[in-house]
């Protein structure tokens, strides 16, 4: 049958890929599975894996990098459970994969016997990745982007992507260019100026054209020029404007281009092919090899002091194959160390990983209050400094968001009602700033469910109140959710910049939530009624 063209069956294609994504997110699912399973049933049709659908889906992993450096701080990757985990985890994996690889060689499996050693070294090597598309895509969905295992998490495959980016220039012998240093030097020179303009895009057409020219142009597209890899030329650039105050408003305003554009990643994932028997036998090794591969995740990050709980939620989101095995596929291929059947073997491996990692994910929560108490048995004594309970002390009203609206509302509570009240906050300098003005925050942030676990044991629900004053309406949404599941059964007040956001919040299991915009127009009003009132009529003037 030939082969035919996504362009010319297109409102086919989208039909499939919507109510595949769609009956996907109605089981439970994330939307991304029923992707896959479209591209499947695209190829079975006869559609074909081209150019345009890989350049979009390489745009959508682009931009996905460049959001993920804007929330990313360079002190994130130094921790210890991080590039130890990480290191330790590669070594580990790819040492016992090789093992299990050169058994079935010997034992004339089939594709594995076709392979030398250094061969199976290799497909070990990139066994060990897992896939940053997937685990981002889990933890944003799921508001665990600014957790302890999802920074973890994150950390991890950006070292992954480091050792990615030696292994390439080794193996392809595309040294970095002499131009490579001046570049990184001319871009950290390059902030100051790039947070200018970001001060003066406004929030218009200009903020996504700007936020996509430093993605691809002054990251990727320059990290390619030096034969560096292209992505993490993104990461990087996003990283350097990470402290910038409108890092959020950049990645806010190219989410939904960001998911677009990633569905045509996961497409040509599944236009791959449908698999021989061969193949299907190589992606059964490898899903039987894949817990494995979680379980050492978690023994290692309990091992750097994690709790059993934050171990296990960070090794769900790591549970899977990465795309740079297609990559590293596709290298072996063009270089004649494997034949090309191992490429659709991969394929097949990560796609089939995805699809068994999914519900994994989706009941991770539940996963670990059920077996919680037999995996505390592997934490060690020591814990991690963002493990202890945080202390606010004896408050009964808790503050999240110490904006200016927090504020003012922290100083009405403690002038009215007494020192009763604390705040929370995820920005550290900010968190300096009210401390060192007396006030009693601590650094937390209210989507992370670590956080409302470590508050739950430090406290037997002596607070009453939780307020919830972040800027972002989602933020405050997953914060609501959050505090109903970790049992807290207090009165929760929220704010929102419109009507439907506060119906959304109420509906969510907030017991009173206000509409800011509202609220100010009324209060304004006010305040003003009092003048108007006594002043001469203008109809009669």
């Amino acid at each position: 049958m030939e082969d035919i063209n996504i362009a010319t069956i297109f409102p086919l294609a989208l039909a499939i890929t919507f109510l595949l994504g769609f009956g996907s997110r109605l089981i439970g699912l994330p939307a991304l599975v029923g992707f896959l399973v479209a591209g499947f049933v695209l190829n079975a049709l006869g559609v074909s894996d081209d150019e345009t659908l890989k350049r979009v889906g390489d745009f959508g992993v682009t931009l996905l990098l460049f959001t993920i450096g804007l929330k990313l701080r360079v002190k994130n990757l130094v921790r210890p459970e991080v590039w130890g985990g990480g290191s330790l985890h590669a070594l580990i994996t790819t040492v016992v994969f090789s093992l299990v690889f050169y058994g079935l060689a010997i034992a004339g499996a089939p594709l594995f016997a076709d392979l030398g050693p250094g061969s199976l070294l290799l497909v070990a090597f990139a066994a060990s990745f897992s896939s940053t598309v997937f685990a981002v895509k889990v933890l944003e969905g799921k508001g665990e982007m600014s957790s302890l295992h999802g920074r973890t998490a994150i950390g991890i495959l950006i070292m992954q992507d480091i050792f990615a980016v030696i292994f390439l220039t080794v193996s392809t012998g595309k040294i970095p260019s002499m131009w490579a240093v001046p570049l990184l030097i001319g871009l950290f020179l390059l902030r100051p100026v790039m947070g200018w303009i970001l001060d003066r895009v406004g929030h218009g057409e200009l903020l996504p054209i700007f936020a996509m020219f430093t993605a691809v142009a002054l990251g990727a597209r320059a990290f390619e020029m030096v034969n560096l890899k292209p992505d993490l030329g993104a990461l990087i650039i996003g990283m350097l404007l990470a402290n910038h105050k409108r890092a959020a408003d950049l990645a806010d305003t190219l989410f939904g281009l960001k998911e677009l554009l990633l569905v045509g990643f996961f497409l040509s994932v599944g236009l791959k092919g449908l698999p021989d028997l061969e193949q299907m036998f190589v992606a059964l090794v490898f899903m039987l090899l894949l817990p494995f591969k979680t379980w050492l995740f978690f023994w290692l990050l309990v091992r750097f002091n994690l709790r059993a709980r934050s171990a296990s939620l960070a090794a769900f989101s790591l549970s899977n194959y990465s795309e740079f095995g297609l990559i590293v596929a596709a290298l072996a291929v063009s270089n004649g160390w494997m034949g090309p059947e191992w490429l659709g073997a991969m394929a097949i491996s990560l796609a089939i990983s995805f699809i068994a990692a999914a519900p994994l994910n989706a009941r991770a929560h539940a996963i670990c209050r059920r077996y919680l108490e037999p995996l505390k048995a592997f934490e060690t004594e020591k814990l991690h400094p963002e493990e202890y309970p945080p202390n606010i002390g004896d408050a009964r009203v808790i503050i999240f968001g110490m904006g200016r609206i927090g504020t003012a509302a922290y100083d009405h509570i403690i002038q009215h009602v007494g020192p009763v009240v604390a705040g929370v906050e995820s920005n550290a300098e900010r968190v300096a700033a009210h401390v060192a003005a007396g006030r009693r925050v601590v650094r937390g942030d209210a989507i992370d469910p670590d956080f409302w676990e470590r508050l739950r044991r430090a406290r037997t629900g002596e607070f009453r109140v939780v307020m919830l004053a972040m800027p972002d309406h989602l933020a405050n949404l997953y914060a609501v959710k959050q505090i109903r599941a970790s049992g807290f059964t207090g009165f929760v007040a929220a704010l929102s910049e419109h009507a439907d956001q506060a119906r959304a919040l109420e509906e969510a299991g907030a017991n009173l939530a206000r509409n800011l915009a509202a609220e100010a127009g009324a209060g304004f009003a006010a305040d003003v009624a009092g003048n108007v009132e006594g002043l001469p009529d203008p109809s009669s003037a």
